[in-house]
């Protein structure tokens, strides 16, 4: 019985792509920055299964290393979590999602506020943490939801939980999707709860993203399709609107959610375990915090043994991420970067697979492994590494 458990580090990016000065990312290098910066960063286990060896890390390099290594470029022309985990899935876009790095519309505002039945503050590019510092107290004065975007495809709602209870919060979003997202193509709403007072704002882990439906099947429908379990743990059910899911465990941190893997990895079915991190980019990325970032990654590598450990002869360990977002830039925005690829397992030979062209060869190296034939898009690179 086969299984693939892959784990994406949220954010964890591994040097700037060949455009990303389109995109304000030159010199971005989440993973390399950040040891430069630090003058070192203590990942034993990632380094021992090749990390430092794939191209341009910028990292120390394994003699010996115990897993295949590489990088990916993506091909959709973005840099947001939605198009990296669906790229990830097999779906490559051939039309980005749009992006407002000026504020939404008038109209688009007016759109939402008639249907939500509540004015909105804000309107704007902008941080999150800084947005709530800036408007918050306004907020709570006036009880009208903090409305903002970024660099990325998003329709972002703040709201301090104590002024909009949660369940308020997330039919809001519910709304902006509905007369918002799907029309203008906006690849995410986000709900952004948080709690403090003016001066001490800060958010909460209650997020919740609504994410557009794929518009083609992608390699959880095609697993959960041949009866195997497609196991989602994070913000992966949002990410793919349940769809293709068999079961799902909502975490809001990285402790929970690889306690939530290691649940999967305990199951006896064959099929698919797939794992999002967030809290790289959420907690630190964003907020430029290269120390926090450090730690984050170090206790990944912590509980590194415990996955690994909890394999089985049939699994394969892929772990990757999706974009990136260094926090050494000025820019509190994702950064337009390569991942990461390390796959690791009992019948996997450590060896190295280049750069490669698209995400979507994880879809198709996760189909093949799993017995499902060959995927519409990528390029499998298990004949290199099995």
């Amino acid at each position: 019985m086969k299984r693939v458990c892959l784990i994406v580090l949220d954010s964890v990016g591994i040097g700037a792509l060949p455009d990303a000065a389109e995109f304000g990312d030159a010199g971005s290098h989440t993973l390399g920055n950040i040891y430069k910066a630090l003058g070192g960063l203590e990942l034993p286990n990632l380094y021992k299964m090749g990390l430092g060896n794939i191209e341009d890390s910028r990292l120390p390099r394994e003699a010996a290393p115990t897993a295949a290594w590489g990088r990916l470029a993506e091909v959709t022309k973005a840099k947001d979590t939605t198009s990296g985990h669906w790229e990830i899935a097999g779906l490559a876009l051939d039309k980005p999602f749009t992006t407002y790095p000026a504020g939404f519309p008038r109209h688009m505002i007016e759109e939402f506020e008639r249907a939500a039945g509540v004015g909105t503050l804000g309107n704007a590019a902008a941080s999150g943490t800084e947005i709530i510092k800036r408007l918050g107290e306004e907020h709570m004065k006036t009880g009208f939801p903090i409305v903002y975007t970024s660099a990325d495809s998003v329709f972002q709602i703040a709201a301090h939980e104590g002024v909009i209870p949660l369940q308020r919060l997330y039919g809001l979003c519910e709304t902006a999707y509905e007369v918002i997202a799907e029309k203008y193509m906006i690849g995410r709403v986000i709900a952004r709860p948080f709690l403090g007072g003016p001066g001490g704002f800060y958010r909460t882990e209650n997020r919740r993203d609504y994410s557009l439906m794929p518009p083609k099947p992608t390699m959880l429908d095609a697993v959960s399709g041949a009866g195997m379990a497609v196991r989602a743990v994070g913000k992966i059910e949002d990410i793919f609107c349940k769809r293709g899911i068999t079961h799902s465990s909502h975490t809001t941190n990285n402790r929970d959610g690889i306690n939530a893997t290691l649940d999967a990895l305990s199951a006896a079915e064959g099929g698919l375990i797939f794992t999002n991190l967030v809290d790289f980019d959420m907690l630190y990325g964003h907020r430029n915090d290269v120390r926090g970032y450090a730690d984050a990654l170090m206790y990944f590598d912590g509980r590194l043994p415990e996955i690994t450990a909890a394999l089985r002869d049939g699994d394969m360990l892929l772990i990757t991420a999706d974009h990136g977002c260094d926090p050494t830039t000025p820019s509190t925005d994702h950064s337009r970067e390569y991942i990461p690829l390390l796959a690791y397992g009992k019948h996997v030979k450590p060896a190295a697979i280049g750069t490669r062209a698209t995400f979507a060869d994880i879809a198709a190296a996760v189909i093949e492994y799993l017995g499902l034939g060959t995927w519409r898009e990528g390029t499998s690179f298990l004949g290199e590494i099995l």
